[in-house]
């Protein structure tokens, strides 16, 4: 049990730390957790466990990869090769626990064996994919034949490798999908808006996506969030239509997203007080109690003389 403590303790100083460390863990489920009578061995923790925008890196920072790998001593190869290619890795041996530390930590790229002991391969991708801040998955299997790889590829997998793997062609594979995945984390601001979005027009001020920003008669700016561009975009997409709050935070945050209608709500009032702290009321924009929001614009109301809103 000592060891057990003495393996946690390990792993938060290296979690707080600014330089890479290898740390006694437990075999298996990369934290020290479980069956306290298993074999001890050495895996590679990340640098930080702090969560930060998707692929949103410092130059010294190196990409945190996860291997989801049964057999053991592949797991081990596995995490040497990267190591020498300057990724950092965290090894699980079953899915379940790999999912946990997945879904509470930030991962750039998950490496998965489909065929583990407790979970089916192609629903650890399901759990991966549902997450705000799903990481690139690359499939590691022998199961190699195009049945298997395109089921993989359509189950959203972002590249499949053969076994037995050829390292150089894993390694170059791997830095492939990071570049992509950069690319798109980069350009996207929230799920329905992105840098190269058209500039808009709400309630009298321009909205520019590309500078975060509202820009108001006489040139006058202010600075937006990205939620707040999102909540923006999806109504100015929407006019004259009730939208409900399930809806918007779906548009803005994705499906899966656990956000509460106050949170939204919060951003919202943030929204209104840009607007009137630049001496413009946001009047178009109608809270429906026990439903959502309804915007409006000016002049569409002008021309239809007052129209009925519709319901989204």
């Amino acid at each position: 049990m000592n060891r057990i403590k003495k393996a946690r303790t390990a792993h938060l100083r290296a979690a707080e730390g600014s330089v890479s460390s290898v740390i006694p863990c437990q075999h298996g489920d990369g934290m020290g957790l479980g069956n306290p009578f298993a074999f001890f061995t050495y895996v590679y923790t990340p640098l930080s466990l702090t969560p930060f925008p998707r692929f949103c890196m410092s130059p010294k920072q190196k990409p945190l990869v996860v291997i989801i790998e049964d057999d053991r001593s592949l797991a081990a190869a596995l995490a040497d090769q990267l190591l020498n290619a300057g990724l950092a890795t965290q090894v699980f041996h079953k899915g379940a626990t790999a999912l946990r530390f997945v879904g509470e930590s930030y991962v750039h790229l998950v490496l998965l064996d489909p065929n583990l002991p407790d979970l089916d391969g192609l629903a650890v991708l399901d759990q991966i994919r549902r997450l705000p801040h799903s990481p690139a998955v690359i499939f590691l299997s022998a199961l190699r034949d195009g049945e298997h790889v395109a089921r993989a590829l359509e189950a959203g997998a972002d590249d499949f490798v053969g076994k037995p793997h050829h390292p150089a062609e894993l390694i170059a594979r791997i830095h492939a999908v990071l570049r992509r995945s950069e690319t798109a984390g980069d350009s996207r601001l929230t799920v329905n808006a992105a840098l190269g979005t058209d500039v808009f027009l709400f309630n009298g001020a321009e909205v520019h996506p590309e500078r975060l920003e509202l820009v108001f008669a006489g040139g006058k700016k202010h600075k937006l969030g990205r939620k707040e561009l999102g909540i923006l975009y999806h109504l100015h997409a929407n006019p004259g239509v009730i939208i409900s709050r399930h809806s918007l935070i779906h548009a803005v945050w994705g499906v899966h997203a656990d956000i509460r209608s106050r949170s939204l709500d919060q951003y919202v009032a943030k929204i209104r007080d840009a607007f009137e702290d630049h001496g413009r009321k946001l009047d178009s924009l109608r809270t429906i109690h026990g439903i959502g929001y309804w915007y409006e614009p000016a002049a569409v109301t002008s021309e239809n003389g007052g129209r009925k809103a519709r319901r989204a």
